[in-house]
């Protein structure tokens, strides 16, 4: 079975930083480009960062490039996401996708973990 689990949300003042971790299950991950969105409430989802299986090519939203650092561990089949100078309107529920790009409806992705930013 094909399973994405989302870890390490939490709530964070301002400025803070958090590392997101993704575990994935049940599919070849050293050869699959991976993806982290977001969806804050009320708002559509945003991609927010890929990779590719390799971790060569690398590409970042604007509104985190230079923050943002997207990662993964090909040996134990993690991916990470680690997230600097947090700002309130990173606040949302973050989710690993298995794919490279803006998401589409029935790509595998996680339950999601989490995060708060407060000012």
């Amino acid at each position: 079975e094909v399973q994405l689990v989302e870890s390490g949300g939490g709530m964070v003042q301002s400025g803070g930083s958090l590392r997101l971790s993704c575990a994935a299950y049940g599919f070849p991950f050293i050869r699959s480009s991976m993806s982290w969105i977001r969806q804050a409430p009320g708002k559509d989802i945003e991609w927010v960062s890929g990779i590719n299986s390799v971790g060569g090519q690398i590409t970042y939203a604007d509104s985190v490039k230079g923050r943002f650092t997207i990662s993964r561990d090909n040996a134990n089949k993690m991916l990470y996401l680690d997230l600097n100078d947090l700002q309130t309107e990173d606040t949302a529920m973050y989710y690993c996708v298995k794919g490279y790009g803006p998401y589409v409806p029935g790509m595998t992705r996680g339950q999601g973990t989490q995060v708060t930013v407060s000012a």
